[in-house]
């Protein structure tokens, strides 16, 4: 009897440990600084989307592992059960929306205009009329500028550090992109010799949110009361202003 009772204690101490172990498998790109990066000094996958998904995963009595990918597997990741959540800067979208189920908005951003750190003019869109700018190439920025049609010329560019070496050299006059992963790079690296234009009004905005499979609602439910309860006990804005957001 005592042996039983003891066997039975056992089995349900370790059906506990399983549950306090589990872990969400969460995906992540390492491209989208000060979203989801890498920490050259410890290699481990970090920012402000990681940290978020730790502390949802937390809140919910689970662990977190992450799963590094491309941005453009993410998706195709969630929709194949590799992953169980996405945690990135990853716009909710219209069409993404057709496929995955997005929480409540963590944040939301748009566009951003720089100039070289030395010039002083805080330009408008207008004010650009006839100069060459720069974007980076397949973004929406690039072909939201081509359509204004009032600039000399739009540059394209494979980075974002290409442009900003551009801007600070006098190539171009000013260069566009995400205005988080920007200012995070200007606040860490002065040396780029580049600043945000104050006042800018970006060309178009829009919102952060995880993404979990249309089949789980389940857990679209636990992270959309976690981060209810982030925003309100001000864990959430203290999680993306430790990355200068």
């Amino acid at each position: 009897m005592i042996k039983t009772l003891a066997a039975a204690t056992l089995a349900l101490g370790l059906g506990h440990a399983a549950v306090a172990n589990e872990a969400i498998k969460v995906g992540v790109t390492t491209t989208g600084t000060p979203f989801t990066f890498v920490d050259t000094s410890t290699q481990a996958t970090t920012g402000a989307m990681v940290d978020l998904a730790k502390a949802i995963a937390a809140d919910n009595g689970m662990g977190a592992n992450f799963e590094v990918s491309a941005f453009s597997a993410l998706i195709p990741s969630l929709q194949t059960s590799k992953i169980d959540m996405i945690s990135a800067g990853m716009f909710a979208t219209d069409e993404r929306r057709r496929v995955v189920d997005f929480s409540e908005t963590v944040y939301s951003y748009g566009d951003a205009m720089f100039v070289a750190a030395d010039d002083s003019t805080n330009y408008t869109l207008d004010g650009l009329k006839g100069e060459t700018v720069g974007a980076q190439i397949g973004t929406t920025f690039a072909d939201q500028l081509k359509a204004l049609g009032t600039f000399g010329e739009v540059k394209l560019y494979d980075s974002l550090a290409d442009i900003m070496r551009d801007v600070k050299l006098g190539r171009i006059k000013a260069g566009f992109g995400d205005a988080p992963i920007i200012a995070y790079q200007i606040s860490k690296t002065p040396a780029l010799g580049v600043r945000l234009v104050d006042g800018y009004t970006p060309m178009k905005t829009g919102d952060v949110a995880l993404a979990v499979s249309k089949e789980n609602p389940e857990l679209l439910a636990k992270v959309n009361a976690s981060i209810e309860k982030m925003k309100a006990n001000g864990e959430m804005a203290k999680i993306f202003a430790a990355y200068g957001l």
